[in-house]
């Protein structure tokens, strides 16, 4: 280049790397892609070239999309920069202003917020229901109803939805499904294949796996996934490449973590129902034949001061979200589920007891002897 070292120093790149074979994609962490011509320019818009600017696309972000797709086994997906952005985004793409849209009233609280409040700015509307009752969900349709929306295992006290219920009773009346598998994963559950049209997931969790990352991806029916990569776009809800990179590499080891995970989150159940000082352990009977997934949540008794306890877990970390290598614990009333109102927190069983843990990699013994001793230091 015969130019000044002024210039040199900024045209360092590679111009070409297709000559490089990566055992693992190249993070393409760029703002946007380059054209020799203005018709190769030309040649995106008419679907000659994938690639223009990253908010619209970019092959980080796109392997993240296919490669959860490809567990779910669902035709394509989407790369989103939550898990709340990812079923904004599905939402959008089966609703508008005037629909109407019927979900499970025992979701995560940002879940239930983005329905009540945020999408009511929209002009769409949600009436929460138990899902355990199928004449109540289709006494709940209405002629404006779009959406059935749920969780595979629900946030926080891990109800197992009958996916096939939902699905017969939706078919019937001509609507759309969405369901969140975060708890689950591709690793226990894939609803796409029990017939859900949309299926979302926080990668911020399992699938990125290292606490490391905030994602989200949706997948389903192509023209479905199309019209949610739209609102993506045009609502700059788009993953940055970085980001997805990390998820993929997290994602390849996802049937190892969740193996051990969810083998520790049944041998802790196990003790803690046997621990008198529990009034209540919430565990699955039954998700998958590798598992019940990585999360326990407990009802402490009233003897146990519950202040105390979160102060007494040593090595086990108080966070408010689940799902790394690491054992932690949430404390549902005063984070995912603080805005819920009073009324529902009752109903559905949240109060200043209720502990979520999601168990970690570590040794399974170690686990249950630092929440048994948590658990005598709250005696009151």
């Amino acid at each position: 280049m015969g130019v000044s070292f002024d210039t040199k120093v900024v045209h360092n790149s590679l111009k070409n790397t297709n000559v490089i074979h990566s055992k693992t994609t190249p993070i393409y962490q760029t703002t946007a892609f380059t054209f020799s011509s203005l018709e190769e320019l030309e040649g995106f818009y008419q679907g000659e070239s994938p690639y223009l600017y990253s908010r619209t696309g970019n092959p980080n972000t796109d392997e993240l999309g296919q490669a959860v797709a490809a567990l779910e086994g669902a035709p394509t997906g989407v790369a989103t920069s939550s898990g709340l952005s990812a079923i904004l985004a599905g939402i959008l793409s089966v609703a508008k202003a005037g629909d109407h849209v019927v979900a499970a009233e025992d979701l995560y609280g940002g879940t239930y917020h983005l329905l009540k409040e945020e999408l009511k700015q929209f002009g769409i509307e949600t009436t929460f229901i138990s899902f355990e009752n199928s004449d109540q969900i289709k006494n709940s349709i209405q002629k404006n109803t779009t959406l059935l929306y749920t969780e595979t295992v629900t946030n926080p006290f891990l109800r197992v939805e009958d996916i096939g219920k939902l699905v017969e009773i939706a078919r019937e009346e001509s609507i759309i499904t969405m369901v969140d598998n975060t708890f689950a994963s591709p690793y226990l559950k894939q609803p796409f294949l029990e017939g859900v049209d949309l299926v979302v997931h926080s990668a911020t969790k399992y699938l990125g796996g290292h606490s490391d990352v905030t994602a989200g991806v949706l997948v389903g029916h192509a023209n479905l996934v199309e019209r949610a990569r739209e609102k993506v776009v045009n609502l700059g809800a788009n993953l940055s490449p970085f980001e997805a990179w990390l998820t993929c590499r997290g994602i390849k080891t996802l049937a190892l973590r969740m193996e051990r995970q969810a083998s520790n989150a049944k041998e802790l159940a196990q003790a803690l129902m046997a621990n008198v000082s529990v009034k209540r352990v919430y565990y699955p009977k039954y998700v998958s034949e590798k598992g019940n997934g990585a999360i326990v949540t407990i009802e402490l008794s009233d003897k146990c001061n519950i202040s105390q306890f979160f102060a007494s877990l040593g090595w086990v970390k108080i966070v408010p979200t689940l799902a790394g290598v690491e054992t932690t614990v949430s404390y549902p009333l005063g984070t995912s589920h603080r805005a819920l109102p009073q009324e529902l927190q009752e109903k559905i069983g949240i109060n200043k007891q209720v502990v979520r843990i999601s168990l970690g990699i570590e040794s399974a013994n170690d686990i249950i002897k630092q929440f048994e001793d948590a658990i005598q230091s709250s005696l009151k």
